[in-house]
């Protein structure tokens, strides 16, 4: 696993995910970004792991555009403008709720090493994303039959 730390950008996986935003013409980053998302919510058999970790970083992307979310300042983050993704708030939960549920083969690795500061980190996440429809009067969104932990 090339990741060097449990930050949503500090992994192989992340970094060429933001790399591939910053390729994308500014018209279609939201669809990378959902797509990202989408792909994961949508996993009913093992999650790989470069999957949730895209999910992770998508997911990252929109809560930092959502308050009390953390900017991205990481340099393995995008470069390029990225367009109002909060409309991606719902998809961005489901997707880390899918991630933290077996069977996940992140969170499998991340159980087999000291895992805990990272899930704290993206249970961070998922709360900021909560806070904001919270805060809209929208029912929080919660991906069927799966379970955070």
């Amino acid at each position: 696993m090339g990741t060097w730390d449990i930050g949503p950008f500090d992994n192989d996986t992340a970094a060429d995910f933001c790399g591939s935003l910053d390729e994308a013409a500014e018209g279609e980053r939201e669809g990378v970004v959902r797509g990202a998302l989408l792909r994961v919510v949508g996993t009913a058999d093992y999650l790989e792991a470069p999957e949730g970790e895209e999910a992770v970083a998508a997911a990252a992307l929109v809560a930092a555009q959502c308050p009390g979310g953390d900017p991205v300042d990481s340099a393995y983050g995008p470069e390029e403008p990225l367009p109002d993704l909060s409309a991606l708030r719902g998809d961005a939960v489901q997707a880390l709720d899918r991630v933290m549920t077996e069977p996940s083969e992140l969170l499998e690795l991340w159980a087999e090493s000291d895992g805990d500061p990272w899930l704290a980190s993206v249970r961070r996440l998922r709360d900021v994303l909560l806070a904001q429809e919270v805060a809209e009067g929208r029912h929080p969104s919660r991906a069927e039959g799966h379970s955070v932990r």
